[in-house]
C-alpha cells in the first residue's frame, strides 16, 4: 500500500494519518488488491475539503467531500469510496457469472446424444404405377413432406419432396 498525503493551508496531524492508514487498510482487504492512495486535504475560510484518490488493478476511484470539519469530511471521503468499491467488486462478480452462464448455454447436452433413434414407419408411397404429373396431385392431396411411387412404364421406385424455394424435387434412382 502506497499512501501520499497533500495539505494545502492546513497541517496534517499524526492522528488523521493513523485514521486515514486504518480505513485504507480495511478498504484494501474489499480490494483484495495492492492500492495507491493520494489524500488531498485542504482549508479554504471555513470549508474543509476532503479529496481521495485511489488506483487499484482493476479501478480507479475518486471521491471529494466537504463539510465544516475535516475529521467528517474524512469519514464522509472514506465512506462513499468503500460503497464504490463494493459496487466495483459486485460488477466483477456479475462478470463471471455471466461468463459461466454463457458456457452452460453454449454447451450441448449429453442427454440427447445418449438417445436411441427409432425407425417410424409412413404410408407416404403408391403401389400402383403411375406418371410424375399424377404423383404430383397425389403429393398435393395427401400434404405430406415426400411421396413415393413406382414410375409407369418401368418398374423403378421415384421420389417427390418439397424444396424449400417452394419447387418440387424429383429422386430417380439410375
Amino acid at each position: 500500500m502506497n499512501i501520499n498525503f497533500t495539505a494545502q493551508h492546513t497541517n496534517i496531524t499524526p492522528e488523521m494519518k493513523k485514521y486515514c492508514e486504518k480505513r485504507l487498510k480495511s478498504l484494501e482487504k474489499l480490494v483484495d488488491y495492492e492500492i495507491d492512495a493520494n489524500i488531498i486535504l485542504s482549508v479554504e475560510k471555513y470549508r474543509h475539503k476532503a479529496e481521495i484518490n485511489i488506483k487499484t488493478r482493476r479501478a480507479t476511484l475518486n471521491v471529494v467531500e466537504e463539510t465544516q470539519d475535516m475529521r467528517s469530511s474524512l469519514g464522509l471521503a472514506f465512506d462513499n469510496i468503500e460503497k464504490r468499491a463494493k459496487k466495483e467488486r459486485e460488477k466483477l462478480r456479475e462478470r463471471k457469472r455471466r461468463k459461466s452462464r454463457e458456457k452452460e448455454i453454449f454447451s450441448l447436452p449429453i442427454e440427447s446424444e445418449e438417445r436411441p433413434r427409432q425407425v417410424i414407419r409412413s404410408q407416404d408411397y403408391s403401389l400402383k404405377p403411375m406418371s410424375v404429373e399424377e404423383a404430383l396431385i397425389q403429393f398435393d392431396l395427401n400434404k405430406k413432406e415426400v411421396f413415393v411411387f413406382r414410375k409407369s412404364g418401368s418398374e423403378k421406385w421415384a421420389v417427390i419432396y418439397q424444396r424449400k424455394d417452394g419447387n418440387y424435387g424429383l429422386v430417380e434412382p439410375e
